[in-house]
């Protein structure tokens, strides 16, 4: 049977969530969370893609249900997600307006992937790259018109943070009272890193809509982990079909294990997510750190060196004794940034979670923008240890298997650096690519020579 709210009996709630950054992640994370929430019922999301309208074709004819399949070693379990109420295209810009203005709205979820943030390497928005800079000045625009809410059809910002502002200029004119703003990407202080981006743009574009955000907008950092690797939604679809008899055309799988840490206030309120597992802390620094640098960390570097050894999924490369011992070098790193934590359960976790072999992560996914990832999950914690005068072996050996993914081309190169130049790893080509990651570390000759060894090692293995 053809899946919908009709046919399964699933009721509607309310529209009080907006979503934009639709996809597999989201509906495996926060709209899990939101319908396992205690006061479910009372939380409906209205959910923006980026920019395709492949999961708008797919999930509107089912009313936004979709069936999550958790993915474990001995088996799979089904569950049909109700939270998700409305599904629209991301580039429908007068939509999303006028969802976030909407009074009964009370949150705005974010996954847009770091690079969709568009920030420069300081972390503010990047006024070199064409669509922050056409929208700053489309912004300012349309901000100073007399009665720009008559105009708001009209203008269609090019960037996803360029439509949030838009969208929140429009929720000040109407009145609609506070909202808080979560992103769920994995970047660190992702709270913090886009309320400071956006008060650079409310700066540049509108000074009351600067201090409204300032009075009425609360930005809530995030540490989000479950895996969710990218499907054959046609294949899946069979065996959802099979198993729960429901046409599924956009189920997502995931992996059992889920975690969810915030820092921050819902102004408008929110649901009521602790008995789904979602913790709330005064201090979400050392549990994202844990999580970005352990488990997408790691992640990393399978993904780059895995590959260069023949693997295509986690579960294998994993199973390798060298890539596993990259893993467990960078881990030891990791553990002595974390005085705070005793690892040795989170450590075996990771490992029971990458060798589910029904769980296909593949390298190819993970390895993209690895040169952005590397800087926030290894470059961060290679820098503390050298800072606090020590080495760090296992960030060397991480950035050495980035290296060699690099040259194979199994990672793509940093911006502005040719793949010849590259070729040889010789010291220049590594001195190269250490800058286009950090010049601190390009600069410590201990380090450097460290990641030269670990190069010729990883060669020889």
């Amino acid at each position: 049977m053809r899946l919908s709210r009709a046919a399964a009996g699933v009721p509607t709630p309310p529209e009080r969530i907006v979503h934009l950054g639709l996809g597999a992640f989201h509906r495996a994370h926060q709209a899990w969370y939101t319908a396992h929430a205690a006061d479910a019922d009372e939380w409906g999301i209205a959910a923006f893609t980026g920019r395709s309208r492949d999961l708008v074709d797919r999930l509107g004819p089912q009313d936004g249900l979709y069936t999550l399949v958790e993915r474990a070693a001995d088996g799979d379990r089904f569950e049909l997600i109700p939270s998700i109420v409305r599904v629209e295209a991301g580039d429908d810009v007068p939509a999303f307006v006028t969802a976030v203005a909407d009074p009964q709205v009370a949150i705005l979820t974010l996954t847009i992937t770091e690079s969709g943030y568009r920030l420069s390497a300081d972390g503010t928005p990047d006024l070199e790259d064409e669509a922050v800079a056409s929208d700053v000045e489309l912004l300012r625009n349309a901000f100073t018109r007399d009665a720009p809410g008559d105009t708001t059809d009209a203008v269609r910002p090019a960037t996803a943070l360029g439509r949030v502002l838009l969208a929140l200029d429009a929720r000040r004119r109407t009145g609609a009272g506070p909202i808080a703003l979560v992103p769920c990407d994995n970047l660190p202080d992702n709270g913090g890193l886009l309320g400071r981006a956006l008060a650079d743009l409310t700066g540049r574009t509108s000074p009351d809509l600067a201090a409204w955000l300032a009075a009425s907008v609360s930005v809530v950092s995030t540490s989000i982990d479950r895996i969710t690797p990218a499907i054959d939604a046609d294949a899946e679809s069979h065996a959802v079909l099979e198993a729960t008899g429901w046409l599924d055309a956009a189920p997502v799988v995931t992996e059992p294990f889920s975690d969810w840490v915030l820092e921050g206030d819902f102004p408008a309120g929110r649901p009521d997510w602790e008995p789904a597992g979602a913790r709330f802390v005064d201090e979400i620094a050392p549990w994202e750190n844990r999580k970005l640098w352990m488990l997408n960390g790691a992640h990393t570097v399978l993904a780059t060196f895995g590959q260069t050894r023949g693997h295509t999924v986690v579960s294998a490369a994993i199973e390798d004794p060298v890539c596993r011992d990259l893993v467990e070098a960078l881990w030891d790193d990791d553990a002595r940034q974390l005085p705070g934590f005793d690892l040795a359960d989170y450590r075996a976790a990771l490992l029971e979670r990458f060798r589910n072999p029904r769980i296909e992560h593949r390298l190819a996914q993970i390895a993209q923008d690895s040169t952005t990832k590397m800087r926030l999950r290894i470059v961060p914690v290679a820098l503390g240890r050298l800072a606090s005068g020590h080495e760090a072996p296992g960030c060397a050996a991480a950035i050495a298997a980035w290296m060699l993914g690099v040259r194979a081309g199994w990672a793509p190169v940093p911006d502005g650096i040719d793949q010849p130049a590259i070729a040889d790893l010789d010291a220049s080509a590594r001195n190269t690519l250490l800058a286009a990651l950090d010049a601190r570390l390009a600069d410590d000759a201990g380090f450097a020579a460290h990641v030269a060894d670990a190069v010729a090692a990883l060669e020889a293995s």
